[in-house]
């Protein structure tokens, strides 16, 4: 049990989220209330039998419910409702900066608009910054279970909106589908001054992140735990300052870590790691980044100095102008 004046501190100390899909924010409350605003039936009946359904056994049975949920999102109006939403949440957790991923590809292959995606979460970023006093960015991730040329076509398309995305990412099922294979996409993002960050190193072995790294150019790594079982890499990572943004409840849920006591965060800093916490899919993975926080703080015994330390390297490694 943590002290009531760490818990405090977790609190009130002012963070960045740098690790956060929003679709994977889609709380079923709102989820059941945009099903039916939009007439579309999914294969739930209840917010509480769709809380049940959130126990998995890896990556894939998250992503299977993950694609359901995001399926009733249509209009602009739906996505400017689901960013609103998770912007609260901000608010609640003392996020003041957020780097927002988004999955173009999850929407455009139901005939959805890049503008209808585009323009509901820039408006809302627009409001949470006038009304909330949270500043925003907005990274377009790639499925990197679908092919390249897919990529290729979707990073076209997203130039069209290219003031309001500061960059590009990869995520959906890591193994498999090695970094490498999105070179000529990514080679094409840097020609456009996009950021470049990649999922590597969740799932996936630590060649995934070397790849990620040497192949892809991408300056930030997300998750990549997995760095742990290679020196060689632990070294360069600590040398040039590789941020990574950890998700332990994340982890946690799809069994990356068996339990949070076995969490690799703390050896992470001790080994002068740029990493932060972040809280991925939070709806869907029990818990927001005070959440995380406070439940990793618990399993690790993190001190108040390990906090501070959290929370200085998430603004660190943010893509915020110095």
């Amino acid at each position: 049990m943590i002290s009531e004046s760490l818990e405090k501190y977790i609190s009130n100390i002012p963070k960045t989220e740098l690790h956060l899909h929003i679709e994977g924010s889609f709380e079923p409350e709102l989820m059941f209330e945009i099903a039916r605003r939009n007439n579309i039936n999914i294969r739930f009946k209840t917010v509480e039998e769709l809380r049940k359904a959130y126990q998995f056994g890896n990556l894939q049975d998250f992503l299977d419910i993950y694609y359901d949920g995001a399926n009733v999102l249509i209009h602009e109006q739906d996505f400017y409702d689901l960013t609103m939403a998770y912007f609260r949440k901000c608010k609640e957790n003392n996020v003041v900066h957020t780097e927002i991923f988004a999955d173009p590809q999850t929407h455009l292959s139901r005939g959805v608009k890049m503008e209808t995606i585009i323009n509901g979460i820039t408006r809302a970023r627009e409001d949470a910054e006038r009304e909330l006093g949270i500043s925003s960015y907005l990274i377009i991730c790639f499925l990197r279970h679908l092919d390249e040329d897919s990529a290729i076509e979707t990073l076209e398309e997203a130039l069209n909106y290219k003031n309001e995305i500061i960059g590009v990412g990869l995520d959906s099922s890591e193994v498999g589908n090695h970094p490498e294979k999105f070179k000529r996409v990514f080679a094409r993002a840097k020609e456009e001054d996009f950021r470049l960050v990649a999922h590597a190193g969740e799932e996936g072995p630590s060649e995934y992140i070397w790849g990620a790294l040497r192949e892809l150019n991408v300056s930030r790594i997300d998750h990549g735990i997995r760095c742990m079982n290679d020196e060689g890499l632990i070294d360069y990572l600590a040398e040039n300052q590789v941020p990574l943004t950890v998700c332990p409840l994340s982890n946690l849920k799809l069994q990356v870590v068996k339990n949070l006591s076995h969490h690799p965060l703390k050896e992470m800093l001790n080994n002068g790691l740029l990493a932060m916490i972040n809280s991925d899919d939070p709806a869907y993975f029990g818990g927001y980044v005070n959440e995380n926080f406070l439940q990793t703080a618990e399993a690790l015994n993190l001190s108040e100095e390990d906090i501070l330390q959290l929370a200085k390297n998430s603004f660190k490694a943010s893509f915020l102008p110095e």
